[in-house]
């Protein structure tokens, strides 16, 4: 008897230190309806939509309720550790929210991924959706895509550079900004509440999201954060300076560079690509202790955005193909991923991102669900003198030392760089986004031949790249395997 009331007591303490953690102030609960009418089709930009292909349903709702502002109670310290208050007054708001869910419930496994819609673009667009649809369906977790800002609900309403449906987003209202933190806040609770996800039981809710949206999230980790318990656990991608608290036409309150508070309750890992590195200036960088609940990934061969996230993740339903289209497009890369919307000077990169986003898509979930903290990652090889760029320092083929290391960069057939691209001359306006995409740049045949004197050794070595990821715990073995079969397939020194 006196065992099992000790093993019981262990499980109860495993668990609270892993999946449970102690309750502390609720976000409001907002009401939630299913939308409706117009075209009768979610409006999102540039998503991964075959949901059935991985057996998933999609579903879209209308969200309201009355959001609160933010004000600083003291000047907003760098080191993230913020005196945050709420704003009595709030405003009404109407968003809507994108739920993606396993057709069978059995398969889900309590996780749930929701993701700051990206409105870099004045539309919204889900770019970790994109990057990480297979990881989150491999899991069996769901997924939810929240407009969190004004620029979207707009774009929503009214169009812009994609169809907007004024029919069927009518209802939508959005106060500003100003009120986008605790608006992502109360989506959040309705996931917990129950009321977005059909029945299923929710065990954990994780916040994600990138560039403009990672900045939201180191502003909401550090200011608001600490006064509700919605987000389990973040994945920020690709941050810089974090994001205004409050913006006009309320009295603004900006936000200069700050870490992510080292006192947080829950875990974070921020993944940088190696031009967010370069537009940190290092300032992302910051003390990591295994036992701590912060890591930052830093992975070589990585633009802000690429030509996985653009065009091929836009229709890989994991099959293979994604990684066949991926190594072929580093042989022949595009300066045109979009047509007519996007045209580039330079051929784009297909470095490593996706790949090495499903395993933080992993560790995230892992290390709230069973404590377990994933491996601290080494730093990309750079310098920052004092007023000067970042310098990568770069081996032999051009590609930058350090990090986050893979197949495409350890074995390499291109030279892959997260900066120096720009829109092509005459291009449409929007090809201004072309430096966020890096380039790549193909081997000729004498630097393959010098590199791998036939198909096996490329092959080989490879093999030898992926198995050094995947014990480095950096790369899934999935992943590697399917890496390793396009590498097998392609006609690389045949």
């Amino acid at each position: 008897m006196k065992a099992t009331v000790s093993l019981t007591l262990l499980f109860l303490a495993w668990t609270a230190s892993a999946d449970v953690r102690p309750s502390a102030a609720a976000a409001d609960s907002p009401t939630v309806v299913p939308a409706s009418g117009g075209g009768g089709v979610p409006l999102i930009f540039g998503h991964f939509d075959d949901l059935d292909a991985i057996g998933y349903r999609g579903a879209e709702f209308f969200i309201s309720g009355n959001a609160h502002s933010y004000m600083a109670a003291t000047p907003l310290a760098n080191d993230g550790k913020w005196n945050v208050t709420p704003d009595p007054t709030t405003a009404p708001y109407t968003t809507r929210a994108i739920v993606h869910t396993p057709k069978n419930a059995r398969k889900f496994n309590g996780t749930v991924y929701v993701e700051w819609l990206n409105v870099s673009g004045l539309v919204d667009a889900s770019p970790d959706w994109v990057h990480g649809h297979l990881q989150i369906a491999r899991e069996g977790a769901a997924y939810v895509g929240v407009s969190a800002q004004l620029a979207g609900i707009n774009q929503l309403k009214n169009g812009g550079i994609a169809p907007g449906d004024p029919v069927r987003y009518a209802p939508l209202v959005h106060p500003g900004d100003s009120y986008s933190y605790d608006i992502y806040s109360q989506v959040g609770q309705a996931i917990r509440d129950g009321r977005l996800l059909g029945g299923l039981a929710v065990r954990r809710v994780l916040a994600i999201g990138e560039s403009q949206s990672a900045g939201r999230l180191v502003t909401y980790i550090d200011g608001v954060h600490p006064l509700v318990d919605v987000y389990d656990g973040f994945l920020v991608h690709s941050r810089n300076v974090g994001a205004a608290l409050r913006e006009s036409p309320l009295p603004p309150i900006s936000v200069s560079f700050a870490d992510i508070r080292d006192d947080l309750d829950v875990p974070v890992i921020v993944f940088q690509s190696e031009l967010d590195v370069a537009f940190g200036t290092l300032l992302t960088r910051q003390p990591e202790t295994r036992s701590g609940r912060f890591r930052l990934w830093e992975v070589a061969g990585t633009a802000h955005y690429d030509e996985y996230g653009l065009t091929i993740g836009l229709t890989d339903i994991g099959d293979g193909q994604g990684e066949i289209a991926n190594l072929a497009a580093m042989q022949d890369p595009p300066t045109v991923p979009d047509p007519g919307l996007i045209e580039c000077a330079l051929p784009i990169n297909t470095g490593p991102m996706h790949w090495v986003f499903n395993a933080a898509v992993h560790w995230i979930n892992r290390w709230v669900k069973y404590g377990t903290p994933p491996p601290i990652a080494p730093r990309l090889d750079a310098t920052s003198p004092p007023g000067a760029p970042v310098v990568f320092a770069v081996d032999e083929h051009g590609n930058t030392l350090g990090g986050i290391r893979t197949p495409l960069v350890d074995a390499p057939i291109a030279r892959l760089a997260g900066s120096g691209n720009t829109g092509a001359p005459g291009g449409p306006p929007t090809s201004m986004f072309c430096f966020l995409f890096g380039q790549t740049v193909p081997f000729d045949d004498a630097e393959l031949a010098a590199l791998y004197p036939s198909h096996a050794s490329f092959v080989s070595r490879y093999y030898l790249a992926g198995v050094s990821a995947v014990n480095s715990q950096f790369l899934l073995q999935p992943d590697a395997d399917a890496l390793l079969r396009a590498a097998v397939q392609s006609d690389i020194r045949r």
